[in-house]
């Protein structure tokens, strides 16, 4: 079930339509984004590399720079930590071949999911300075490491945090410098960098300050992917960040890049936000679910072609295994939730068999078929530890602090966590959490939210052509999204081999037909139309003769290119029927 609502935000559109030479459509979805304001909607519209913020901004970054310079000049010996996601791969690369460039005596290690955890440890810490470091510097974690940071100072280490993540609520841990936008002491405009956003802010401070050559560009390449693969907003200097990394990763010299390309089937293609966030993002994070994130990380760093091609078939095989593993898991947390649990607003599944590097995929995939907030347990080395993922609705971090009796470690934010406990606590915490709960049956109904109203006949190459000066698209600027009321089907025929496509030919009164596309359950799709209109009609649809089913729909248009022709084609996203609207 889901209720549809149509945007409205305030704000003039014939003004700023006027003001800024645009059409009153993309004025309209601008307002709807919150962009309303001239300068604004100048730099969203024609994003420049030039017009990013001066790094100095950030808080403790003329300190980190003149630290890690001077520890340059001495021949000290810096060791960077990074994560095993994307964004602390790429982070990771970005700061080793910042440091290399410059003459730096440098390495670079990256926990073990599984058997070290999130972030900089106190293992890590002792290790490095065994082996002579002087200098850690963590990329995209370190903001809570309070251990493994006074650790560090007690042993006289230099210790730089670069990282993104929430501040703790317990305040900062004891580190030369930090640099995080969202510190509080921080004034840095954009608080919403991704962790290779912010080391790309210190390599481009260390480049001018030092004065020396860093190749910037390539760098630029790998903050666009972790920006769009650690979905963060996709506004302010992000945006730039992806529409020039995009353009630039085209023609990217990077050959650990292109033979991730040529893997994945995309050589010679133009490379897009869904390729990166699909395809290429999924691959490198294989590595650090099954693997070690270090591989990798070996893939961007190697000058070997044949180790390229070698490094990116065991990715693509890591990625397909992760494929199998989250499919099987998510089948069994599915029944299970059908067995038992199908009454509870808040989710909690528990499958020793599941492998824990997946129980957060899995979360995020019960919960978008569910709407509920969702846990997924299992049990990994030292007990049982788990994922959830939550909605819009419900602070997860703060409703697993009203059960934190039953918990061991946790942490998270509202929409995201992780956590562990014993196992004669799971049901004790699925209790708690839908005891506490506040929310409402309503709370747990899908929101759909349409940009406008749109008929099919305004839908041509000139309007889908006028939406793409809003790429690239993603969070905080999701495809824009249209709806229309009573659209008679001409044609509908279901296809794929598991049956999850339908094709439709529309009625169009200008166009006479327009082709539209939609990933469902097509079977199901066919019941619903015996259920409202019966199995006359749905002969009659399937047949492409006259008939009488009509629906409502969201979706946005595209242009389809098959064998050499190009042609216009919506995506729906959303359907419902009205029996009780006559046939136009």
């Amino acid at each position: 079930m889901e209720k549809w609502f149509i945007r409205n935000n305030p704000g003039d559109i014939n003004k700023i339509s006027n003001e800024n030479s645009i059409s009153k459509t993309l004025a309209k979805i601008l307002i709807n984004r919150g962009i309303t304001e001239n300068s604004e909607i100048k730099s969203f519209l024609n994003p420049d590399i030039k017009t990013l913020h001066n790094p100095l901004l950030m808080h403790d970054m003329d300190a980190a720079g003149r630290l890690i310079l001077d520890k340059i000049r001495n021949r000290k010996k810096i060791l960077i930590v990074g994560d095993f996601d994307v964004d602390g791969i790429m982070s990771t690369y970005i700061m080793y071949r910042a440091l290399k460039e410059l003459g730096a005596d440098v390495d670079y290690t990256i926990p073990d999911r599984i058997q070290d955890g999130y972030g900089i440890n106190t293992h890590i810490v002792l290790n490095a300075k065994a082996s002579g470091v002087d200098t850690i510097i963590t990329c995209d974690n370190g903001i809570a490491a309070f251990e493994p940071m006074e650790t560090g100072k007690r042993m006289d280490m230099t210790m730089i945090v670069t990282d993104h993540h929430d501040i703790p609520l317990n305040g900062i841990p004891k580190a030369d410098c930090i640099l995080n936008p969202k510190k509080p002491d921080c004034n840095y405009p954009d608080k919403n960098l991704c962790g290779a956003g912010v080391a790309y802010k210190l390599a481009s401070h260390l480049a001018k300050s030092s004065k020396q050559k860093i190749n910037l560009e390539t760098l630029l390449e790998m903050v666009a992917i972790a920006t769009i693969c650690d979905v963060v907003d996709l506004v302010g200097e992000n945006r730039t960040f992806v529409k020039k990394g995009l353009e630039l990763l085209d023609n990217t010299s990077n050959l650990g890049i292109k033979a991730l390309f040529k893997e994945s089937g995309l050589d010679g293609k133009s490379i897009t936000v869904y390729h990166v966030g699909f395809i290429i993002g999924p691959s490198l994070n294989a590595s650090g679910r099954l693997d070690s994130a270090l591989l990798g990380l070996r893939l961007l760093l190697t000058e070997d072609e044949a180790e390229a091609s070698e490094i990116a078939i065991k990715l693509r095989k890591l990625n397909e295994h992760r494929k199998d593993l989250t499919e099987m898991g998510t089948q069994e947390i599915e029944k299970a939730i059908q067995e038992k649990y199908l009454e509870d607003k808040i989710l909690v599944a528990y499958n020793p068999d599941i492998h824990e590097s997946v129980a957060g995929i899995i979360a995020g995939r019960i919960k978008e078929k569910y709407n509920r907030p969702t846990i997924v347990l299992t049990r990994g080395r030292e007990g049982i530890k788990g994922s959830g993922r939550s909605i819009e609705s419900y602070h997860l971090f703060e409703e697993l602090t009203r059960c934190k009796d039953l918990l061991g470690r946790f942490g998270g934010h509202p929409m995201a966590a992780g956590l562990s406990l014993e196992e004669k606590n799971i049901d004790e915490l699925r209790k708690c959490l839908n005891h506490n709960t506040n929310l409402k049956d309503e709370d747990l109904v899908r929101r759909v939210y349409i940009d406008m109203a749109m008929p099919l006949d305004r839908v041509n190459y000139e309007f889908i052509d006028d939406l793409s000066k809003l790429e690239p698209f993603g969070k905080a600027n999701p495809k824009p999204i249209f709806g229309f009321k009573g659209v008679d089907i001409a044609k509908a025929i279901v296809l794929g081999n598991k049956r999850n496509v339908v094709k439709f030919e529309l009625s169009n009164p200008l166009q006479g037909q327009i082709e539209a596309i939609m990933f469902c359950d097509g079977d199901k799709w066919l019941e619903e139309v015996d259920l409202h209109y019966g199995i006359m009609e749905r002969e009659r649809l399937i047949s492409g003769t006259s008939n009488e089913v009509i629906m409502d729909i969201v979706f946005y248009p595209s242009i389809n290119e098959y064998m050499g022709r190009t042609s216009i084609q919506i995506v729906i996203n959303n359907y419902r029927f009205d029996r009780s609207r006559p046939r136009g």
